[in-house]
This record gives structure tokens, C-alpha cells and sequence, in this order.
């Protein structure tokens, strides 16, 4: 048996999620199907890298397979692969792993972005954005954030699920702000890495952040509702559709975190 690991990016409205579900429509199922077909083998299951909900975009999700015949040429298996999904999701690398490796167990970190239009005009052609009428105060929401980074427990920011471990470690945790030629307003891009997430946690992270800003309640705040791991005080979980998975990594996330410090505007 050989194993590999495959990355691909999806538009996540279409989708009712990540994982297999029962009659619903999800990447697991979709993907799952297509690498079937390729490689003759309805047995094959792929191993996804972590659960995405509904309405979730991924740049680059993973997932690892085993298979009786090795791919001979990658270029060509991505090619095929491609022509069988559908137009809202691609693959676009595939690598041969080590048998003891694990798409999520072997992960060390993901980042996720969750992307904000602050315009008096609402988006017509974007709609994988929080579309937020009032002028956001996004130095306030960059200093807020920072009080995630670190190891926590992250209780009050989690949905009700059945993970019994909270605690997480947020490598890096930005708000920047991204103007574009001739549209109205502005985007702010929501930036978190961590070795872990909980369920909706990103989400009600986000939530927490417009809650403090709208009443300028001032970034100590954020850590103080972080600490109380009290589900309660925090904001409520925004939309999924501005919430984008940036990647799933294998490599040092300090490394990684040096490299987005150098990209993002």
C-alpha cells in the first residue's frame, strides 16, 4: 500500500460541510468519489485533515489515501482528478507520504481567515465576506486580537460538541486592513493560527471581536471573557461564509509565522 497526501481548495456554500454526512453534498463525499473513480478502487477512504462547517472555503484543506497502485505521474492523476469535480472544488497537489503519517494527527498547525467588507455599500459580486455597514475602528480590533496568542483554554469560545480538551495554542493573531482601487470602503482580513481549533471557536472569536469593538470596550476585555471560559459573555458566532481556511501545515509554525509577517499587508 502506498499513502499520500492531497491538498485542494473548494468554495464551501455549495457544500453542507467537510465531513460525510448522509445525503447531504460534503467535500469528504465528493472527493472521496472522484479518486474512486480514478483509481478504480471503491474501497479507498480518504482521511480529511479536520472538520469544516457549512459554508466554510478552504484554500488549502488536506487529506491522506491509501491505494494498491502507487501514481506514477502526479501531474497527470491531478489532471484527471480535476476533470471529474465539480467546478467548486479542485486539487492541485498530491505528494506520497510515509505510512505512520496522518493528515490531521500529524498537522501542526492551521490558519484561518475570516474576511469583513466595511462599506457603506453592500457587496454585490463577494459574497464570501461579513458585509459591516459602520466604519470599524480595525487598530482597536488588531490590539483586541492579540490577547488570544498563546496557550489557553479557549472554553468561551467553543459551541457545544463533544471535544473534551479546550485547550489550544494561538501562534499568531493579526486584523489588517486591505483598501482596493475603485471599490467603496475597505476589507479587513482576520488572521488566526493555532495548533488546534474548537468547534465554531474562530467564529465566536470574530463575534467577541465586533461585540468589543461596537461598544469600544477596549482589548482587556478580550482576555478577561477568554479567561472566564464562560460561553455566555462572549460575542455570537458570525456568519461562516467570511471564513476561509488559508492551510493546513505540516512544517515549524514559527517558520510559518515568519513567512505571513512578511506577506500580509
Amino acid at each position: 500500500m502506498a499513502r499520500y497526501l492531497i491538498s485542494f481548495e473548494y468554495e464551501g456554500r455549495n457544500f453542507f460541510g467537510s465531513q460525510k454526512q448522509p445525503d447531504k453534498r460534503t467535500v469528504q463525499e465528493e472527493l472521496n468519489k472522484a479518486i474512486c473513480t480514478l483509481i478504480k478502487d471503491n474501497n479507498t477512504k480518504i482521511i480529511m485533515a479536520g472538520r469544516l462547517d457549512r459554508g466554510v472555503s478552504a484554500k488549502c484543506h488536506t487529506a491522506h489515501f491509501d491505494t494498491d497502485e502507487p501514481i506514477q505521474d502526479e501531474f497527470k492523476f491531478l489532471n484527471s482528478l480535476n476533470a471529474i469535480l465539480a467546478e467548486d472544488i479542485a486539487a492541485f497537489k498530491i505528494l506520497k507520504v510515509d505510512d505512520n503519517f496522518h493528515a490531521q494527527k500529524s498537522a501542526t498547525f492551521r490558519h484561518y481567515r475570516y474576511t469583513i467588507k466595511n462599506s457603506f455599500v453592500k457587496p454585490v459580486f463577494n459574497k464570501n465576506v461579513l458585509f459591516v455597514k459602520k466604519p470599524l475602528d480595525f487598530e482597536l480590533m488588531d490590539k483586541t486580537i492579540s490577547k488570544i496568542i498563546g496557550e489557553h483554554d479557549f472554553s468561551a469560545f467553543k459551541s457545544n460538541s463533544d471535544n473534551p480538551s479546550t485547550i489550544c495554542k494561538i501562534y499568531f493573531a493579526s486584523v489588517t486592513k486591505k483598501e482596493v482601487q475603485n471599490e467603496p470602503g475597505c476589507y479587513l482580513d482576520i488572521n488566526i493560527v493555532g495548533n488546534r481549533f474548537l468547534y465554531n471557536m474562530v467564529r465566536a472569536i470574530v463575534g467577541t471581536l465586533l461585540m468589543i469593538e461596537k461598544d469600544k470596550l477596549g482589548p482587556s476585555v478580550m482576555e478577561e471573557i477568554m479567561n472566564s471560559k464562560e460561553r455566555a459573555l462572549a460575542g455570537h458566532n458570525v456568519e461562516p461564509y467570511g471564513l476561509t481556511l488559508i492551510k493546513t501545515g505540516y512544517e515549524d509554525p514559527l517558520e510559518y509565522i515568519k513567512y505571513i509577517n512578511n506577506h500580509l499587508n
